[in-house]
C-alpha cells in the first residue's frame, strides 16, 4: 500500500496490483495449464463460474475498503499523516534498520493474522466477519481479497499497526504490500509450489503453504498462519494429517 496522494491513487494500485497478480495466475493454472497440471490441483475438484465471480465481487469491495483506510492514514493530505512514523527520506533511520524493517513486518504481520483470524473463528464472530471467506472451500487465486467488509477492516488493521508503531518509508508499504499480495494468492492457488518433502523440512516446517491454507478452507479448523507455522506449531492448531497431504499432494504422478 504505497503512500500516494489521491484515493483514486489509492485504488488504482491496490486494484490494478490484484487483478495482475491474481489475474496473471488465474490465467496460467487455471485456463492455459489446466489440463496439464489438474492432477496435482490440491482439491480436484474446480470452483464454479459462481465462486469465482463471488470471490472477484467481495475483493473489489474490499479494495475500495482497503484504500479508503490507506488514503486517510497515510496520504500527505490528510491530517492525520502527521502522526504516523512514516518517514520521507529512505536513510533517515539508516541503511541496517531501512533493511531490517522488512523481516519486523512479516513477523508482526503474520503475529496479527494469526490471532484475528483465530478470533474470528470465534462462533460468535464468525457468520460476522470470516463466513463469507469460508464459502470458498476450494479457494481460486481471486479468493484472496474475498472477504465480507467487517473482515476487510479487521485485514486492513495491520496497516494501522505499522503507521503508528513502526518508523517505516513509503518503499517499505509498497514493497511489502506486494509481497503480501503475491503470497496471499499463493496460498489460495490450489497448487503446491513447494517442492516434495518441503513441509518436513528444517526450514519449511515453520513456513506457510498452499496446502497448509487450503486445509483450513476445507475442513474450516486448524492451520491459521499467513506466512509462517511457528504459531500453529506452538499453540497446537496446525492439522495433524498436514504433513500427510503434502506428500500425498507433492507425490502424484500423472495418469498414462
Amino acid at each position: 500500500m504505497p503512500v500516494t496522494k489521491t484515493l483514486t491513487d489509492y485504488l488504482l494500485v491496490i486494484g490494478l496490483r490484484y487483478l495482475i497478480i491474481a489475474g496473471l495466475a488465474f490465467t496460467v493454472w487455471y485456463i492455459l495449464r489446466k489440463k496439464q497440471i489438474a492432477y496435482k490441483k490440491i482439491q480436484l475438484r474446480f470452483p464454479t463460474l459462481k465462486d469465482y465471480q463471488r470471490e472477484i465481487v467481495f475483493s473489489l469491495i474490499t479494495i475500495c475498503i482497503f484504500a479508503t483506510v490507506g488514503y486517510l492514514l497515510l496520504s500527505m493530505d490528510m491530517p492525520v499523516r502527521k502522526y504516523t512514523l512514516i518517514y520521507k527520506g529512505v536513510d533517515t533511520y539508516g541503511m541496517i534498520w531501512f533493511w531490517l524493517a522488512f523481516p519486523i513486518l512479516l513477523v508482526v504481520h503474520d503475529t496479527y493474522f494469526y490471532f484475528t483470524h483465530r478470533l474470528m473463528h470465534h462462533p460468535k464472530l464468525f457468520k460476522w466477519f470470516h463466513l463469507l471467506h469460508h464459502k470458498s472451500t476450494n479457494p481460486s487465486p481471486w479468493a484472496a481479497f474475498a472477504f465480507h467488509p467487517l473482515e476487510a477492516l479487521v485485514e486492513v488493521g495491520i496497516v494501522v499497526v505499522f503507521a503508528f508503531c513502526i518508523p517505516l518509508n513509503p518503499l517499505h508499504l509498497f514493497f511489502f504490500f506486494l509481497f503480501q499480495m503475491l503470497y496471499n494468492v499463493y496460498g489460495h492457488l490450489g497448487w503446491e509450489l513447494y517442492p516434495k518433502g518441503f513441509s518436513k523440512s528444517m526450514v519449511g516446517k515453520w513456513i506457510n503453504t498452499s496446502v497448509n491454507h487450503n486445509q483450513h478452507h476445507q475442513y474450516f479448523k486448524g492451520n491459521y498462519g499467513l506466512y509462517f507455522l511457528w504459531w500453529d506449531r506452538w499453540l497446537g492448531t496446525i492439522r495433524n494429517d498436514y504433513d500427510e497431504k503434502f506428500n500425498e499432494v507433492k507425490s502424484r504422478t500423472k495418469a498414462a
